[in-house]
């Protein structure tokens, strides 16, 4: 379960991050993007089981 919770975090924060250094217009927009990569990396935890 912990490294499920990791999986997702991680995803959130790198996607998060990598929005910002390519130029996200403000922090909302690059957050934006960290839920999606989070949303993706939870289904994908799901259907992993």
């Amino acid at each position: 379960m912990a490294r499920d919770l990791l999986i997702m975090f991680g995803a959130f924060v790198l996607a998060s991050a990598l929005a910002g250094a390519l130029g996200a217009a403000n922090l909302g927009t690059a957050l934006a993007f960290g839920q999606m990569a989070f949303a993706l990396s939870a289904v994908y935890v799901l259907l992993k089981r």
